[in-house]
């Protein structure tokens, strides 16, 4: 009686955590048991190592197709009141524990717990309610008109589980200086990282970590409190800082009414004119900008409005003079109802 006891109590501890292991040792039991009960019942035909998996596995799934079966009495009654029952038993536990798997991986990727494995993708970093689901949103609409689609990351800090599953990847961290947590959000592969929280001091240290971090990615950080942005530009002159302009477009429409509409239009992608950039390749040689606003109101009723040159990003200039020369790797913006993903640089030479 003890040693029954010991022995129901290790094979309750076993098979109550249900762990993979546990599963093996159940099938291997099964398996091993089963084929010493047909070899004691006599049926030779079922005992080759082929011919028995497949038996087994059809049978005790209780498809049962019929094509082997037991001929022996005792045969039939060990199917009957133990291998299908057994069978039954094994294979619920089986998909039970491989639901059970697929559902806890899914559950990590919605509530941020799994590490992500992307390469040029698009890193949000910071939560923001409302606004952050804005911004996704717009990131969304953006993506879908480029052509290499990057996957887009967003990290967050706040208790909250993946605003858009299936939309965008989704990585919760306690820190945004944690090297091993934001490896986990892939920062040193990111091609773009935008910093948006909501208190400026976090995202202030966030861009320093950022830049350090990835040397190569282009930086974006939001700033309520405009004073930072000559701060953090000190130390980091590559990152693109946004400074809130909500008071200037105020006092801007207010003699000027209107601009605050064409400010939003230029900024949306829904609907209308929106604004938007192209790099000049490599291999193109110079051109005045003359050349180049004709070419895209011609062929692309677009309007040239400014470009920012590869050794000073951080100015741009607008509205330049028709004389000016544009030079490989200047980013150009314009004015278009939609991106221009196919442009015709070899044109710019046969004007």
């Amino acid at each position: 009686m003890l040693l029954y006891q010991k022995v129901r109590k290790v094979f309750a501890r076993v098979f109550s955590e249900m762990r993979w292991y546990s599963i093996v040792l159940a099938l291997l039991f099964y398996g091993v048991s089963t084929w010493l009960l047909l070899y004691a019942a006599g049926e030779q035909d079922l005992l080759g190592v082929t011919d028995f998996i497949y038996w087994i596995v059809v049978t005790g799934s209780t498809v049962g197709y019929g094509d082997m079966s037991p001929t022996t009495p005792f045969g039939k009654y060990l199917v009957s009141f133990y291998v299908i029952p057994m069978g039954l038993s094994i294979f619920a536990l089986v998909l039970g524990r491989v639901a059970s798997w697929v559902s806890l991986q899914w559950q990590k990727g919605v509530k941020g717990l799994k590490p992500l494995n992307v390469n040029n993708h698009l890193l949000v970093i910071g939560w923001n309610g409302q606004r952050t689901i804005q911004l996704l949103n717009m990131l969304l609409k953006e993506r879908a008109e480029t052509e290499n689609h990057p996957d887009i990351v967003l990290c967050v800090k706040a208790d909250i589980e993946n605003p858009m599953p299936g939309k965008v990847d989704f990585i919760k961290v306690a820190s945004f200086n944690n090297d091993s947590e934001m490896n986990g959000a892939c920062i040193e592969t990111a091609s773009v990282i935008v910093m948006d929280n909501p208190e400026d001091d976090v995202t202030m240290t966030t861009a320093l970590y950022c830049s350090k971090r990835n040397k190569n990615a282009h930086l974006l950080a939001y700033f309520k409190d405009e004073s930072l942005v000559e701060l953090l530009q000190t130390h980091c002159p590559n990152i693109e800082c946004t400074p809130s302009v909500a008071v200037e477009m105020l006092a801007k429409s207010a003699f000027d009414p209107g601009s605050g509409l064409i400010q939003h239009d230029l900024l949306t992608v829904q609907d209308g004119q929106a604004q938007y950039s192209i790099e000049v390749p490599e291999d193109i040689s110079i051109f005045s900008v003359e050349k180049v606003f004709n070419l895209l109101k011609r062929d692309y009723n677009a309007t040239f409005i400014g470009y920012v040159e590869p050794t000073v990003p951080a100015k741009v200039t607008l509205n330049p003079d028709l004389t000016d020369n544009i030079h490989a790797r200047y980013k150009l913006f314009y004015i278009a109802q939609q991106r221009i993903n196919q442009f015709d640089w070899a044109a710019l030479a046969s004007d």
